[in-house]
């Protein structure tokens, strides 16, 4: 069954658009699984919470990088292979990806390390796509702030970093895309209209005969 992750950053439209592609899952009558990271099941989500809270003392990058590869070592044990082993489709907001463009390009932490500690992590469970809604920092703060200003939110720990920090992170995602596993990525401009980014996400799994 495909595994799907959304990466970008924070403000790039990833939960618009996995809602678009659960409305056209289940109109085909595919059964599927929603999740996140940090996050995906009970352990995670209370991992997450110190790992985004802007009080408190903050995480450094090594002990940051093992909360989440611990995170993700239970999700994928207790959520993502099971579900993929039942016949369920898993649509993901965020993955090994976001380890390298945060902590080992954002954080500057060795790029072998973090790949190593996700192959441990993953235990082998890698996404068949992984679609990236590409956006300019500046363009991913300004919808930030206006989210933030209609749910009465701040940024979290992540999204209050430096600018520089995200420059670093979105190079990264674009990088991975070019590499020598790019027929796995599907790149999008997340400027696009809603519609036009599901038309070319709904037009890519035709392509891979995923749906009709």
């Amino acid at each position: 069954m495909p595994f799907i992750v959304f990466e970008g950053l924070d403000g790039s439209g990833k939960s618009s658009l996995m809602e678009r592609l659960e409305e056209l899952l289940k109109r085909q009558g595919i059964d599927y699984v929603r999740t996140r990271e940090p996050g995906g099941t009970l352990l995670g989500e209370e991992l997450r919470h110190f790992l985004v809270r802007t009080q408190g003392e903050a995480p450094t990058p090594r002990a940051e990088l093992l909360l989440y590869e611990a995170i993700r070592a239970q999700h994928v044990d207790r959520l993502i292979r099971p579900a993929l082993q039942n016949g369920r489709w898993v649509i993901c907001d965020r993955y090994v990806a976001s380890s390298i463009a945060f902590q080992a390009a954002g954080r500057q932490i060795s790029e072998e390390w973090v790949r190593t500690l996700n192959d441990f992590a993953t235990d082998g469970v890698f996404p068949d796509l992984v679609v990236l809604l590409d956006l300019s920092v500046a363009a991913a703060k300004r919808r930030r702030e206006k989210r933030n200003r209609e749910r009465g939110e701040s940024d979290d720990r992540i999204e209050s970093e430096a600018e520089q920090f995200h420059h670093r992170v979105r190079e990264s995602f674009l990088e991975q895309a070019r590499s020598a596993d790019a027929a796995r990525w599907l790149v999008l401009d997340a400027e696009a209209e809603i519609n036009q980014l599901q038309m070319l996400l709904e037009q890519e799994l035709k392509r891979r005969d995923w749906i009709k």
